[in-house]
């Protein structure tokens, strides 16, 4: 586990596949014909929150346990589009066994246009692997 710091700030881009979206709109059970039929350039439209996944991913690297997510979808994201998401801490801070934080998530397309914020509340246990939560 590495101390968050407030300010510091994580990447993490990709693409979702066809196959990708038809697997979360089997799981979700969101079958939308807009999630599982191509428009007329052969795209899917991701789910929102497969979307949400990147930050959550990036999340998931640096140990954070979510208690709330807000987030706000703004632009439609489709297969083979690139996604960047941006993760900074906005807050931290150290308790004796955690670190409460508080982090800005920005998600922009190719075009450089936001696809989704979010505001993420967690925590980051100390001696994850020693027997902590």
């Amino acid at each position: 586990m590495t101390r968050p710091t407030e300010g510091e700030t994580h990447t993490f881009e990709r693409a979702f596949t066809t196959e990708e979206v038809r697997q979360f709109a089997e799981l979700s059970q969101d079958t939308q014909p807009r999630h599982t039929e191509p428009d007329e350039e052969g795209r899917l439209l991701v789910h929102g929150l497969l979307t949400a996944t990147l930050p959550t991913k990036i999340g998931g690297d640096l140990e954070v346990l979510a208690t709330s997510m807000t987030f706000e979808f703004r632009q439609p994201v489709y297969t083979g589009e690139s996604i960047a998401c941006a993760w900074t801490y906005e807050s931290v801070a150290e308790h004796e066994d955690r670190y409460s934080l508080v982090v800005d998530v920005d998600c922009e397309n190719e075009a450089g246009e936001s696809v989704l914020t979010a505001t993420i509340e967690g925590v980051v246990w100390k001696g994850v692997g020693d027997g902590q939560p």
